[in-house]
């Protein structure tokens, strides 16, 4: 039998890379995890989810977002605010999980490289270290590429990283527009979109489609857009961008934006939104014989092996849902199949968290869905403003509904809009996976006030459109 250097190389420490190799080392293998930028974490930590969610979270208290209701528009915890400002609190929580990530990994014994990994045959690696100071090589039994992605750009824009950005670059930003354009109304797009609107910039959102987020329910995302036009947003949706331009003036620099209808955007700033595409450029993939699809993503199997069986991906770089709760199980389950540990996976269980202004998650089924598919249903829904939590945190346009079986009242999905949605839905989750019933939610006593409280009065709503 061959013997190699490590039972499992991880390529990327993200949240995939990282699940990857601390499952693989809990089953007492020899594990190595390598990681191309100076530190650990991946786009997770240091340019996207952390990052975004922390900037988020500085923006509702900065701005008062969540005291408007009660205190008026008008209130703000401090006035005139910078990008300092929102950016104090985010690399102070980028640095806490950094050093809870290289923490993790020294505990299990992990061995760490900070260098950039080709492929030099299916078996090895050459590693080219981060600080310059050589490269070396490097054979495992399996591999998982955990690279993640980066954000899509395009040859015809003039990104400057000023004026034109995306998502990757927003952290650098130097101050707050007055006017921002948002390209792309994906996930990353509406989170922005929803951000920079409650501090009062005015943003524009562009995005080809007609509709917001369309694997999310249509009455939430009908809600999402209702509150981003009651903060000021405009919503071009059906719209191609056909060129980009920048200008100067004796006002100062600008940019010009030529749709195909024949609109123009002038705008402050851009952001460039319409997707990302996977990690796998430098990787040197066809040594090992790996084959990528048209938007340098791998496709994998329901184990998560590629083409070539022993070598693994996970995460972002294997493209939809894209989130880090699901990329850590990729690579969790991706681990635990190469070293033939049963693991059960429910996909269609999978938890949606949409940060945006306010704050979206789904599990199960939508009414789309369930349309198209001719199930019989009823639905059930609770407005947050006919709850006593609702009223005392100011949260009057929430909307939490539960989709069931018209005739087994089995709950089929939960939608939310709202405060604490990324929260409240894993009850819903919960009694999905248990294939429970509407009623669960009327016979089970909830604290109150809470807003979990809404469950009960979405499934006394449902019932009661049956009578």
């Amino acid at each position: 039998m061959a013997t190699y250097d490590y039972d499992m190389f991880i390529i990327g420490s993200g949240p995939a890379g990282q699940r990857a190799a601390i499952q693989a080392a809990k089953l007492g293998k020899k594990v190595a995890i390598c990681e191309r930028n100076s530190v650990l974490g991946g786009a997770a930590i240091n340019t996207g989810t952390i990052p975004s969610k922390t900037l988020r979270e500085a923006v509702m208290f900065l701005s008062g977002y969540r005291q408007r209701e009660i205190y008026g528009s008008a209130y703000s915890v401090k006035q005139d605010i910078t990008i300092e400002d929102l950016l104090y609190r985010t690399q102070h929580v980028i640095r806490h999980e950094v050093d809870v990530a290289n923490h993790q990994i020294m505990r299990n014994r992990i061995e760490r490289f900070l260098a950039h990994a080709t492929f030099v045959d299916p078996h090895t690696l050459c590693l080219a270290y981060a600080d310059e100071s050589g490269q070396r090589e490097v054979t495992a039994e399996f591999i998982v590429i955990a690279t993640g992605s980066l954000a899509t750009r395009s040859d015809d824009i003039p990104f400057d990283g000023e004026r034109i950005f995306t998502s990757d670059d927003i952290l650098q930003l130097d101050e707050l527009p007055r006017r921002l354009t948002i390209i792309g109304a994906g996930v990353i797009g509406c989170e922005y979109a929803g951000m920079f609107a409650a501090l009062g910039v005015r943003v524009t959102l562009v995005n080809k489609h007609h509709r917001l987020l369309e694997f999310v329910d249509a009455e939430i995302t009908d809600a999402l857009i209702h509150n981003l036009r009651q903060n000021r947003a405009t919503l071009r949706l059906g719209e191609e961008v056909r060129q980009i331009e920048k200008y100067e003036d004796d006002r100062g620099k600008h940019v010009r934006i030529h749709l195909d209808s024949g609109k123009k955007i002038l705008t402050e700033k851009v952001l460039y939104s319409i997707g990302r595409t996977g990690a796998t450029k430098k990787l040197k993939v066809e040594a090992a014989g790996l084959e990528l699809n048209s938007r340098g993503r791998f496709d994998v199997n329901e184990n998560f092996q590629t083409n070539v069986p022993h070598i693994y991906a996970a995460g972002d770089v294997i493209g939809f849902p894209s989130l880090a709760s699901t990329s850590m199980e990729q690579g969790r389950l991706a681990a635990a199949h190469a070293f033939g540990l049963a693991s059960k996976r429910t996909p269609e269980l999978v938890p949606y968290g949409i940060y945006t202004i306010p704050e979206i998650s789904t599990c199960g089924r939508t009414e789309e869905e369930l349309t198209d598919e001719g199930i019989p249903y009823e639905i059930g829904k609770a407005d947050y403003r006919e709850i006593a939590r609702g009223q005392i945190i100011g949260d009057n346009t929430g909307l939490l509904k539960l989709i069931f079986h018209i005739d087994t009242l089995e709950l089929l999905g939960v939608h939310i809009i709202g405060d604490g949605a990324t929260e409240l839905v894993h009850i819903g989750q919960a009694v999905l996976a248990a294939h429970g019933k509407i009623d669960y939610f009327i016979d089970t006593v909830f604290n109150y006030p809470t807003l979990a409280e809404a469950y009960k009065i979405a499934a006394f709503d449902g019932m009661n459109r049956m009578s």
